[in-house]
């Protein structure tokens, strides 16, 4: 058996990101899931630009604030205790608009944890 306690606010940052990043599955160990933090100020994205993956799903749970998802569909606003589920082959861009007036915290699941990432021209 395994157990793992974090305060998740002590997990270092990921370098050379565009937004705050704590990565709970790095901290843990964990193999299955891709589990992160983000702290995302005004004019920022969640860390990739706009992509799509071909077998992870992308679960975004809004912690506070507004995020902001942009899809071939539109941009969908999601809420503080809201979630917003990517099946793969979906492009999508998560980010806080540079309108916004406060930043976004929100828990980023992604599973299973692969590296299947690809951009995404909208154009």
């Amino acid at each position: 058996m395994g157990y793992h306690h974090l305060a998740v606010d002590d997990i270092e940052p990921t370098p050379d990101r565009p937004s705050v990043q704590r990565s709970i599955s790095d901290a843990a160990g964990l193999e299955n899931a891709a589990v992160n933090l983000y702290e995302v100020s005004p004019g920022e994205d969640i860390p990739l630009a706009y992509h799509y993956h071909d077998n992870q799903e992308e679960l975004f749970y809004v912690l506070s604030g507004t995020l902001a998802v942009e899809t071939p569909d539109g941009t969908y606003e999601v809420e503080e205790d809201e979630a917003f589920v990517v099946e793969p082959d979906s492009p999508q861009r998560a980010h806080n608009p540079e309108s916004a007036t406060e930043p976004v915290r929100t828990l980023v699941v992604g599973a299973p944890a692969v590296d299947d990432v690809h951009p995404y021209d909208p154009e």
